[in-house]
């Protein structure tokens, strides 16, 4: 039987699974770079060269494969002439880079 009846007593919320949290995260960060990167029509290639990375390293962050560190977000909004803004929460959206004023 699922479902809970009214007068029963709900489970605590249980805390986030870090390794959930932690995916999730990685998936934002490689979501945000290649909306900026295709934003600048710039190829895998030329933004690993700016970025002083390989196309396998630029690829597998946009992928998920690569959890974002402080270091790794500031050498690429660099490379995308981009500043790194993250929200609270770990969803799809919770990080970009957005444009240096002109």
């Amino acid at each position: 039987m699922s479902g809970y009846h009214t007068r029963w007593v709900r489970p605590a919320p249980q805390p986030e699974d870090p390794e959930r949290v932690a995916i999730r995260e990685s998936l934002a960060f490689g979501k945000a770079l290649h909306d900026r990167r295709t934003a600048l029509e710039m190829s895998v290639e030329d933004l690993a060269e700016r970025a002083g990375m390989t196309t396998d390293d630029i690829e597998c962050i946009e992928e998920g494969g690569t959890p974002p560190t402080v270091a790794l977000l500031r050498r690429l909004a660099d490379a995308l002439n981009a500043d790194v803004r993250l929200t609270a929460g770990h969803d799809l959206d919770s990080v970009w880079f957005e444009p240096h004023a002109a």
